[in-house]
């Protein structure tokens, strides 16, 4: 069985894939034959039941997709993490090509080719990388030891918040491993976002500062810069929320009509997380349990803020069902669920 890190990776790179696909206009069945592989594979990929054995297949997808080199480069770090988490061995293929030649990484391993292996090339570089784990170590413990040591440390940071200390002066953001992350983490989980303490700043803890930048009343760019480094220390802002479970039961009392198909649907979009945030390629995003856009948002006369709150995002859900009593407003999942034959036989279920 997965432990929960490993569901964890795998979830992430599932919802990554998702979102990309959300992005199209086309089916699964199209999508699979542009990158080669099977409907029902392509499927498993995005619900999070298999990890593709090759990057490339991830590659293909996400340029049919329109990601852009920044989100490629966090695909391929979530996907290295989901494929080792079920024992695949991951090559780190390239995932950006420099103008005019071949992949970056593919260039650097043919210059490492060329050059003789004589044994001491292969020690010197290996006493090269403990030396520089060793000292990266020593870094990340210099910058979370300012608050709590004596000496020069307390010098650097000497109001207590490592976030402006020398080391973490510069904005925190995605992609970012160090003990900057890991502050802005540990401030995150003392406001009850559940988000794990890990010094990587993914996918995850990004929708978490967004979260945490919307009820904060700051702009929502996913960056830790110093504002909301100031209201992360205020430590007044909650974002503790209700569970899945609580999310379930609340989705099944008011989509009385169709329950279970309703559930399947704020499951597909969300793992029934209310806090759950999507961007998409015009910078607008998606909120919420039933990932209501910003377009969407509008008509309903709603904010960010709304769509965070679990019950407005489950009532407006509810009044665009409302419309035609079916699910045309989350075409991706509900096909998904008919695909499963798992829509309710009711009025909600659509044709």
């Amino acid at each position: 069985m997965r432990d929960q890190r490993a569901e964890a990776w795998i979830t992430d790179f599932a919802r990554a894939l998702r979102a990309l696909k959300e992005r199209t206009p086309h089916s699964y069945e199209t999508l699979a034959v542009r990158v080669g592989v099977s409907r029902s594979a392509l499927h498993r990929y995005c619900s999070g039941q298999a990890v593709p054995a090759e990057f490339g297949t991830v590659q293909l997808l996400a340029r049919q997709c329109g990601a852009d080199r920044g989100e490629l480069t966090e695909l391929h770090r979530s996907w290295v993490l989901a494929s080792e988490s079920i024992g695949h061995v991951p090559a780190r293929a390239p995932i950006a090509e420099p103008e005019g030649g071949a992949p970056a990484a593919a260039t650097c391993a043919g210059r490492e080719r060329a050059q003789p292996d004589d044994g001491r090339r292969s020690h010197r570089g290996a006493w090269l990388t403990v030396a520089a784990a060793v000292l990266g170590a020593v870094a990340l413990v210099t910058v979370l030891t300012g608050k709590r040591t004596g000496g020069e440390e307390v010098a650097v940071a000497a109001d207590g918040r490592p976030l402006f200390s020398g080391e973490c002066r510069e904005p925190v953001h995605t992609g970012q491993q160090d003990a900057c992350v890991r502050e802005v983490q540990e401030l995150l989980a003392g406001t009850g976002a559940g988000v794990e303490v890990d010094g990587i700043f993914g996918l995850e803890t990004r929708r978490r500062v967004e979260a945490f930048q919307v009820r904060a009343g700051l702009s929502v760019d996913g960056i830790v810069g110093d504002a909301t480094k100031r209201a992360l220390y205020d430590g007044s802002l909650s974002l503790t929320t209700w569970t899945p479970e609580r999310v379930a039961d609340r989705v099944r009392e008011v989509f009385t009509q169709a329950p279970d198909t309703a559930v399947r649907i704020a499951r597909c979009q969300s793992f029934l997380d209310p806090l759950y945030i999507l961007p998409n390629t015009d910078a607008t995003r998606n909120w919420g349990v039933f990932q209501i856009s910003d377009a969407r948002l509008r008509d309903l006369r709603g904010s960010p803020a709304d769509a965070l709150d679990p019950e407005w995002n489950i009532r407006a859900a509810h009044r665009l069902w409302s419309q035609n009593k079916d699910f045309h407003h989350w075409p991706a999942c509900l096909a998904a669920i008919e695909d499963e034959g798992g829509a309710d036989g009711g009025e909600g279920s659509g044709p």
